[in-house]
């Protein structure tokens, strides 16, 4: 069976590598979720405002 090593006085199997990676990515998952996209009307305003915003400048 192969072990990582963390440091020197503590080894982690692959299984229980696998298990600390996966519970990991399931997290990032729930927590990297994309925004739920505007209504159609308040992107358009943002837009506008974006539009305004790079005129000023």
């Amino acid at each position: 069976m192969a072990v990582l090593f963390a440091n020197d006085s503590e080894q982690i199997d692959r299984g229980t590598s696998r298990s600390i990676r996966d519970a990991v990515a399931e997290r990032l998952q729930q927590r990297l979720r994309p925004e739920p996209q505007l209504p159609t009307h308040l992107e358009q305003l943002m837009n506008e405002l974006r539009q305004r915003d790079r005129d000023q400048h």
